[in-house]
Order: C-alpha cells, then sequence, then structure tokens
C-alpha cells in the first residue's frame, strides 16, 4: 500500500512541460507573488520602524493634528524624514507608537520569515515557533519597556506598554506591577527556552559550603601566635594547590639570579618610584587631555612624560635635565553623522510661518574631507625647542620649575613655571632672544595666561597642519549647539574646536594685511551660517566695495539677501547705494523698535516667540522677524569716500541693533585710526585680527599688541570678552563656497529678495512736493486703511504696508494735498475727514 501511494505521487517519466496542468502553473505564480508580497512588506516594515528610531522627532508633529491618515498620506506636502517617505512614517507611527513600542519590529521579521516559507514552498523557518515568540514580544516586552522607562520620550513600548502598564498600575501599584512582570518573564524564559537552574544551584551550594568551612574551622592555637600552613582549613589548602599550579608563571628572575614572586616584584617598583618621586617632582598640568593606549605604533599623544635627560645637550647643566617634560594635545571627535549626504541641521527647530517647507539645508559632501583628527608632531622638535627655551632663559639668570607643551595646529604652546623670585617683566623683554635662538618667526609670549598661573610661549610649529571647515561644521560643539547665530571661526592651541554665537558678540570686527586669511574668515563666518539657519530665519546685507569678494553669494538672492526696493544687485557696491541701504538699515531698526514696543517685547527672541505662539496680530503689521546680518568686505575705502556719511548710520546700527537682530560684521585691511575711530571701537567689543604689518595696527583693532607676530595663513587673533586667543582659522576653498550657494540657489526660493525699507537722500525729501498728477501707487490703499482706522499716523502706514518713513511720509502729504487727513499737529495724529468707504469712495472717484 505504501508503494502504491508512492507510485501515485512520482512524476511521470515524459517532460514535466507536456503533461503539467496549467492550473498548477498558475498556483505557482500566485504563490510565488504572494511569497514575494509578503517577503518585501516585511523587509520594508523593518525598514521603516528601523528608520523611526533615528527620524520620529522631525515626523511626528505632523500626526497630533486634526487631519487623519489619508490626508498626510494623500494631501499634505512637509517635508518627511522617514527614509520610506509618507508611507513608512505613517504605518511605523501606527506599529510602534500606537502599538506594540520597539517590540513591533517583530511583526516585519515574522511577515518576512512567511514570505520566505511561501516562495520555497515549504517550512524554510518555524513559522509556528516564531508566531510564539511574535505573541510573547507584542505582549511582555511592549509593557515591560513602558515599566522599565516611564519618563522616556522615545514611545519604548508604544501604546499598548503604556495603557498595559497604568492599568496594572491602578490594580496592583507600581511595586507590584513590577513583581509581577518579573515572574512573568521568569516563566516564559524556563518554558520557552527550558533553561536549567540545577547548575546554578550546585555553584552556589557549592561556594556556601566552602564560605561556611571556613568560617567554623575551630582554631586550636592561640590568637596571638601566627597561623602555620599546617593548620589552614580545606579552603586555604585549595587556594595554595591553584597557586602551587600557577607559581612558575609569578616567578620573576631578576640580574642577581634571585627568584621573586610577581607580588615582591611589584612591591620593590613601587619604592623605587617613590624614591624617584621624592628627587624628581612631577608636573601635572592643569589642562586635561584626551589618554591614548599606551605603547602605541602611531603618533597619538594623550599626556605624554618623556625623559629628557636621554637626548639633552651637554651643554645644558645636569639640574636643568630634572624638569618633567610632558606634551598636551586634545582631539575633539566629530558627531556621529550616518553618511555624507545629510545635513547638520536636523536638529534645528523649525517656525510654523516658514514659508519653505521644501528647503534643504546644505550636506556635508559639498565641503572637502580634509578632516586630521590626530595632528602629528615632531618629538625631536619639541625636544629641540624645550632645549633652547631652557638654555635662553638659564643665559639670562631665569630659573624655571617646570614645562609642558601643548600642541596645536600651526602653533605650540610651552608653558613654563618660573622659580621663585623671577620677575615676569624680565621673561617678557626676552621675545626677541627666544625668537633667535628658535629661528622661529611669530613667537609671543603670555606672560602670565589668565587662569593658568603660568607663562606662555607660543612657537610655530615646522609642519603646520590646515584647519578643516567640514570638521568644524560635523563636530559635537557645532551641530548640537543651541546659538541663535552660530559661527565655527577655528582651532585653539590646544586643538579645541572654537564655536561662538554671533548674537552675543554682538557685531564683530576683523582686520589683517592682504593675504593672510581675512577673505577665508569671512567665507567660514557666512558658510557656517547658511549650514545652520533656514532661510526665513536670516538676511544678508553685503556691502563689497571691491566688487569681487562677495559676487560669489549672489546666487542665493532670493533665499538669503536683502537689498533696496526696486535695486538690480543684491550685493551693493556703489558707494551712494552704499549710503542709502546703512540708512535703510537705520529705517529698519525703528520699525523694529517699533513693533518690539507695541508686542511688549524686550528683543527679537522674545519677540518672535509671541508671534511663534499666534499672541500677535499681523493685521497690525506685526510679523516674524529674521536676522539681519551686515557684512562689509572693505571698510576703509567706504570710509575713504563717503567717510561720516558712513560713519554715523554704522554708529548708531551698533549701538541700538543689537536688540532687534541687526549684527555686524566689518572688515579692513588697514586698521588705522581714521578708519577703525573711536566711535565704531566702542561698539564693537569683539575683534579678530589676522597678520598686520606693524604693532601700531595691531593695537588699534585690539587694543594690545600681538598681531604683528602672527605667520599669516589663518593665524589670527580674537578678542572676545575678556580673553584674546590665538586661533587657526578654518580653511574653505571657494570651489566649496560655490558648491554651497549653488546648491541653496537650485532650490524654490522667495519671489524676490528681502527688501529693506525705502530711503531717500536729503537733498530729494527736501525738494519734494506733494503733487497729486503723480500719486504714489498705494494712495487709495493707504487712504482706506486711514479712514478705517481713524488714524492719520504715518507709522501706521509704515507698519500695514512694511514702508518706509520717506514713502510713508510722502504718501501721507499726499493724503493731506487731496483733503482726506488733517495737517500734523506735532506728535499727535492727524485729523481724518472722512467717516465712512463709501464717502471715500465717492471722493476719489473725483480725483483726476
Amino acid at each position: 500500500m505504501a508503494t502504491s501511494k508512492k507510485n501515485k505521487n512520482t512524476p511521470p517519466a515524459e517532460p514535466v512541460n507536456q503533461d503539467l496542468p496549467v492550473n498548477l502553473n498558475r498556483k505557482r505564480q500566485i504563490r510565488l507573488a504572494f511569497g514575494l508580497f509578503f517577503l518585501l512588506t516585511g523587509i520594508f516594515i523593518s525598514f521603516y520602524i528601523i528608520s523611526y528610531f533615528f527620524t520620529w522627532k522631525a515626523d511626528q508633529d505632523k500626526f497630533f493634528t486634526d487631519k487623519s491618515i489619508s490626508y498626510f498620506l494623500f494631501h499634505d506636502h512637509s517635508v518627511i524624514a522617514n527614509w520610506g517617505g509618507r508611507m513608512g512614517a505613517a504605518l511605523s507611527h501606527m506599529f510602534v507608537y500606537m502599538g506594540a513600542g520597539v517590540a513591533s519590529m517583530a511583526i516585519g521579521l515574522w511577515l518576512g520569515s512567511l514570505g520566505l516559507n511561501i516562495l520555497y514552498g515549504k517550512s524554510i523557518l518555524p513559522l509556528l515557533r516564531y508566531l510564539r515568540w511574535l505573541s510573547i514580544t507584542l505582549l511582555l516586552i511592549g509593557p515591560i519597556l513602558a515599566y522599565s522607562l516611564p519618563n522616556a520620550a522615545f514611545p519604548f513600548g508604544g501604546a499598548w506598554g503604556n495603557e498595559a502598564i497604568a492599568y496594572l498600575n491602578g490594580f496592583f501599584g507600581s511595586g507590584g506591577t513590577g513583581l509581577i512582570l518579573l515572574a512573568i518573564s521568569l516563566f516564559f524564559l524556563f518554558s520557552v527556552f527550558a533553561l536549567d537552574l540545577r547548575p546554578f544551584i550546585n555553584s552556589l551550594g557549592t561556594s556556601l559550603k566552602k564560605t561556611l568551612a571556613a568560617a567554623f574551622v575551630p582554631r586550636e592555637k592561640p590568637a596571638t601566635e601566627p597561623e602555620t600552613p599546617a593548620e589552614e582549613p580545606l579552603v586555604q589548602e585549595e587556594i595554595k594547590k591553584e597557586n602551587k599550579e600557577t607559581e612558575p608563571e609569578n616567578e620573576v628572575n631578576d640580574k642577581s639570579g634571585w627568584n621573586m614572586t610577581l607580588n615582591e616584584k611589584e612591591r620593590l617598583l613601587a619604592e623605587e618610584q617613590l624614591l624617584v618621586a621624592e628627587h624628581l617632582p612631577a608636573y601635572e598640568n592643569e589642562t586635561e587631555s584626551e589618554e591614548y593606549p599606551e605603547d602605541s605604533e602611531e603618533e597619538e599623544i594623550g599626556e605624554l612624560e618623556l625623559n629628557i635627560h636621554t637626548t639633552e645637550p651637554k651643554a645644558i647643566p645636569k639640574e636643568d635635565l630634572e624638569l618633567s617634560f610632558e606634551v598636551i594635545q586634545q582631539n575633539e571627535k566629530p558627531a556621529i553623522l550616518h553618511g555624507s549626504h545629510i545635513s547638520i541641521a536636523d536638529k534645528e527647530p523649525y517656525a510654523p510661518e516658514l514659508d519653505l517647507p521644501d528647503y534643504k539645508f546644505p550636506t556635508i559632501d559639498l565641503l572637502e574631507d580634509r578632516t586630521q583628527e590626530i595632528i602629528s608632531y615632531d618629538k625631536e622638535e619639541l625636544e629641540k625647542n624645550k632645549n633652547q627655551i631652557i638654555q635662553t632663559l638659564k643665559s639670562f639668570g631665569i630659573e624655571i620649575q617646570r614645562i609642558s607643551a601643548t600642541v596645536g595646529p600651526t602653533v605650540t604652546l610651552y608653558e613654563i613655571i618660573p622659580a621663585e623670585g623671577v620677575r615676569i617683566s624680565k621673561i617678557r623683554n626676552l621675545e626677541d632672544d627666544i625668537a633667535l635662538n628658535l629661528a622661529a618667526l611669530g613667537i609671543r609670549i603670555i606672560a602670565p595666561i589668565p587662569g593658568r598661573g603660568t607663562i606662555g610661549i607660543e612657537v610655530p610649529n615646522a609642519n603646520k597642519q590646515m584647519v578643516s571647515m567640514r570638521a568644524l561644521i560635523t563636530s559635537e560643539k557645532f551641530v548640537n549647539n543651541k546659538m541663535s547665530l552660530p559661527i565655527a571661526l577655528g582651532k585653539k592651541i590646544d586643538n579645541e574646536n572654537y564655536v561662538v554665537d554671533l548674537a552675543t558678540m554682538p557685531h564683530l570686527l576683523m582686520a589683517g594685511a592682504t593675504g593672510q586669511g581675512k577673505s577665508v574668515g569671512i567665507n567660514a563666518i557666512l558658510v557656517s551660517l547658511l549650514y545652520k539657519k533656514h532661510p526665513s530665519q536670516l538676511k544678508f546685507v553685503m556691502i563689497d566695495p571691491k566688487k569681487v569678494e562677495l559676487s560669489i553669494y549672489k546666487v542665493i538672492e532670493k533665499h538669503f539677501l536683502a537689498k533696496l526696493p526696486n535695486e538690480e544687485e543684491a550685493i551693493i557696491t556703489d558707494t551712494k547705494k552704499v549710503i542709502y541701504t546703512l540708512n535703510a538699515l537705520c529705517i529698519e531698526m525703528d520699525n523694529r523698535y517699533e513693533l518690539l514696543k507695541e508686542a511688549g517685547a524686550r528683543n527679537i527672541k522674545e519677540y518672535n516667540e509671541k508671534f511663534i505662539s499666534r499672541r500677535l496680530n499681523p493685521e497690525r503689521g506685526h510679523k516674524y522677524l529674521p536676522f539681519i546680518v551686515l557684512v562689509i568686505d572693505e571698510f576703509a575705502d567706504l570710509i575713504m569716500t563717503a567717510g561720516k556719511e558712513v560713519e554715523m548710520p554704522i554708529a548708531r546700527l551698533a549701538q541700538l541693533a543689537r536688540a532687534v537682530g541687526i549684527h555686524l560684521i566689518i572688515a579692513t585691511q588697514r586698521p588705522s585710526v581714521n578708519v577703525i575711530t573711536g566711535t565704531i571701537k566702542a561698539n564693537f567689543p569683539a575683534r579678530i585680527a589676522f597678520k598686520v604689518s606693524a604693532k601700531v595696527d595691531s593695537r588699534t583693532i585690539l587694543d594690545a599688541g600681538g598681531a604683528e607676530q602672527l605667520i599669516g595663513r589663518g593665524d589670527m587673533l580674537v578678542s572676545h570678552g575678556s580673553e584674546l586667543l590665538r586661533l587657526q582659522c578654518a580653511f574653505v576653498d571657494t570651489p566649496e563656497v560655490e558648491r554651497i550657494v549653488d546648491f541653496i540657489g537650485s532650490q524654490r526660493g522667495y519671489a524676490s529678495a528681502f527688501e529693506l525699507p525705502e530711503y531717500e537722500g536729503d537733498e530729494e525729501e527736501n525738494s519734494k512736493v506733494a503733487d497729486l498728477s503723480n500719486r504714489d501707487k498705494l494712495f487709495e490703499d493707504c487712504a482706506k486703511v486711514v479712514v478705517q482706522t481713524q488714524n492719520g499716523a504715518t507709522s501706521n502706514l509704515q507698519r500695514r504696508f512694511n514702508l518706509g518713513y520717506n514713502r510713508a511720509g510722502r504718501i501721507m502729504d499726499q493724503l493731506e494735498a487731496a483733503g482726506i487727513v488733517g495737517p500734523a499737529v506735532g506728535s499727535k495724529p492727524r485729523d481724518v475727514y472722512f467717516k465712512t468707504d463709501a464717502e471715500l469712495e465717492q471722493f476719489l472717484s473725483t480725483l483726476f
């Protein structure tokens, strides 16, 4: 009977394709289709959920609206961060947030397994067992995660976990819920995985027996007599046996032939190190640095002590050889960025009124990868410089106690502690002598270093290394900062990234000779802001008398630039237009102060927060205020051609514009007193000095010397607050800037550049006459607003139509000439002669 059954199921000898029924082929195709469907569905669900772990913050708020999921899938056009698009965001939200949390991954895995089984037509994976695990995972892991992480922002347990824990807490209490979850978990672990507790219990019993035996073995000798090995308990005998087996490994043969155990050898070494420490005091630097593995084959530096007596020249006395010398280096690690085609502004908060929802921030791959995580150094160079410093100071009768070196990308800082009784001014006066002995340019002495209690000697490295802009942009300090206008300038001597908020400066004055890195510094600042800010949050006013330095940014005119009305070029190069632009910025500043006054806000941050929370009415002229950054590339040329006409509005902006979000960056090649006057310096507390030609220029820009000792090519001094830091400016090349602005310019922008208020010169303002035959195009609209509000104030027109004071005043004069409003009466609003719109319409129809 078994044979007949086997023959019945055996395929015929003829070719299958000749006698195979048509419906069997169709069933096979259907099976393959279903198998592929379930396999791909499982893969896609798993992929969507994995993406949700990284993108849930960006997408979650889109589901907490009164709109349905179908509206989100087919009608919403907001930007989605999930790797699977809208479908991925919706499914992962339903599975994770509204479902079982992290445990929802099991659904995708089970569906993929089901698809594999259907594809192969047999049980490749045990689905029944997987289904059991799936049920356990969904029913158990969700509540456990929700109970373990009650305050986590991420929905680890999902809606199922939260609801289950809420019910159990209300029924059994928090403690009882924990015990119940533990009991259920142990039950499933032992029942599903068939865990055996006997080895664990046996091991526990053996340990307990040994402990009890050691505790209760009777002692025959008094406590005052030492115990002999023969009287030790059983446990001690076992330990001795183990020690006897490992004894050959612990024995160390010294040079005299004596055998010593490892413990004895360690004791002798410790005593020897203690004697050495008493005669050679170690120097612990106050600056902590990252530690790297010892005995590394690469030139990685942590806190490294060098025994300098092995390489000391004979010319130096023996007592100087006992100085401890350590090399300190800090290396900041970049933030964790998954791929180069991403933006570093993923965590940037967006205001709800953004007009460009599809705008994409520049990606990291637009910048060249010049990253060098570990700054290499020449050990021989450090030893040589250290010896020369000691010898030079010794020749002038200056004794020092300790010396250390901090290696930077272009400069090494040698910190010394002089002996007692040595005057600091004596060391400060040896700057040229030390530079002569070291045969190096750019040596600067800091005596003393603020807050350190040491004297610093900055010596340029023989092999200088470039600071990559990409390394700063991807650093943790820049990516995760909460600054209003973050700018990444470069690296300090200790290799720490220097990121500062332009809004706290609040204005920046830059100076430096030609070719020393001033233009690169401006590009570094602008690129930093482009990587962090949305076009609705920031606008640039660029003034370039040289006409070539900032012209590269004209591509982003409709995204980030601001200009005067009816102007063709957004990059201002003509001196007369510069004067108009600066005065227009002053008008913009005054208008913003009026808005802040009406809103009851003290600064732009408070005002924008009120506007975002819909506490300000746009119909009354309120709007979201972006930051405005004024960039002037060559200020000396403007002073030479315009003088006071440029200096006065600059001084007004520097004094008042900070609170309303207008910040200034002014650069010049010639920092002389007739260019950087006292009025300007008083309102620019933050200064940057690249290499200058004379000490008087350094004192003009920094109020201190030192800029004349810089080595150029991005080496700079930054004065911010009470600090004077030496930095190596981040390098960003022109092709990199072109790629960034082209990336931004290729996207959809605003209809036009951000328009500043209109400004007319004094001569035109004095000669203007209210001519009704040449009425302003907003004449009728302004007349209707005046009648509707019964407010004849010029400031009312400014706020309603975003007009400059001059244009609004000209329209008000035309309204007065037409007989719609009365004459000005001091600071009071003008009288309005029409009460209704109908009266005004009838009157306007009679005007020619």
